[in-house]
């Protein structure tokens, strides 16, 4: 690796090279100029000899001892009369040896990358998500299953259960695009490590619609940002009650709720509009509107903006989920 960035650093940068290698700059610099070699270390006077290693050796994979801590060891030794080493240095030789390890088997969880995930228009990145509403009865809950598009937080689908199921979670899916004419390949489908997102029928039915399924990290809700963002948008309305008295009255109020949020709702994200209009395609006229008005006060009474003419908020170019670094990718848009 080193060779290489040293042969494609004076046409390209050091710093293209080294991130295009995964080499530090750090290291190719110390290659180019080694520093002086450290001198190797004297061995102690009082250090243990061969033959003394290879005894405590002995000693610590014999039958009394093969299984005891060299801290047990060093001390029956002495209980015994007999003075070997210290037992740091008793692991010292074991290290050597290649005889210190885990000897459990130690459940080791495996890496996972942070989806990375990029919409520039509707329809493209889907996000869903399913969420409790408290029932009649202590214990009991409605579950309330939500599809968001996260480039125009549009709610493209949604359904309310009594419990939580993959079956359930199908039919809205292969519903939804029916209803939005998805074609197949354009869309990515993303969500939690939840049950209903994990079933084998959920991911059969991805594969069949040509759909790309995505989830998050375990343990990790930030990867899955706008469906959070909007159930805490929803309950947090004035108007969604602390307990649902029936199905029906969950079902009702869930469909108020999501339907104030698709058409009167001013969302932050999306300069304001409403996720309806970003969906459909109508908000270049509504920003030019906006930017009419903002010409005539201007025009009106310049005086009154010191700095220049005032611009409306333009929509984003691009939404993500877990942004790569800027110098990565030209289209950023952090929320």
């Amino acid at each position: 690796m080193i060779a290489a960035a040293e042969q494609l650093a004076p046409e390209v940068g050091v710093k293209s090279v080294c991130h295009a290698l995964g080499v530090s700059r750090g290291t190719l610099y110390r290659h180019r100029k080694p520093g002086p070699q450290p001198a190797p270390r004297p061995v102690p006077e009082h250090a243990l000899s061969v033959t003394e290693r290879q005894v405590v050796l002995e000693t610590l994979n014999s039958e009394p001892f093969a299984d005891l801590a060299p801290a047990q060891i060093y001390n029956q030794l002495l209980d015994a009369g007999q003075y070997l080493c210290s037992s740091r240095s008793m692991y010292r030789i074991l290290k050597d040896n290649q005889q210190v390890c885990e000897r459990r088997n130690v459940l080791r969880h495996p890496h996972y990358s942070a989806p990375e995930l990029l919409a520039t228009g509707p329809n493209q990145v889907w996000s869903w998500d399913i969420t409790k509403l408290l029932a009649p009865m202590k214990w009991t809950y409605f579950h309330l299953y939500v599809i968001l598009d996260i480039f125009s937080r549009y709610v493209v689908g949604w359904l309310l259960a009594e419990h939580e199921s993959a079956s359930l979670a199908k039919r809205l899916i292969s519903e939804t695009c029916q209803k939005q004419g998805i074609p197949p390949g354009q869309l990515t489908l993303h969500a939690d490590r939840g049950a209903a997102m994990k079933a084998k029928t959920t991911a059969q039915l991805l594969a069949d619609l040509d759909i790309v399924d995505s989830h998050s990290r375990p343990r990790v809700s930030n990867d899955n940002p706008y469906s959070e963002s909007h159930f805490r948008t929803l309950k947090y309305c004035p108007e969604f009650p602390d307990r649902f008295a029936s199905y029906q009255h969950a079902h009702t109020v869930s469909g108020k709720l999501l339907t104030w949020y698709n058409t009167e709702h001013c969302h932050s994200g999306i300069c304001y509009l409403t996720p309806q209009t970003v969906h459909y395609g109508r908000a270049p006229k509504v920003l030019q509107r906006r930017q009419q008005v903002l010409d005539q006060a201007y025009a009106t009474n310049p005086g009154r903006f010191i700095r220049a003419a005032p611009r409306v908020q333009q929509l984003p170019p691009a939404v993500w989920i877990n942004p790569p670094k800027k110098e990565e990718h030209p289209l950023i848009h952090t929320q």
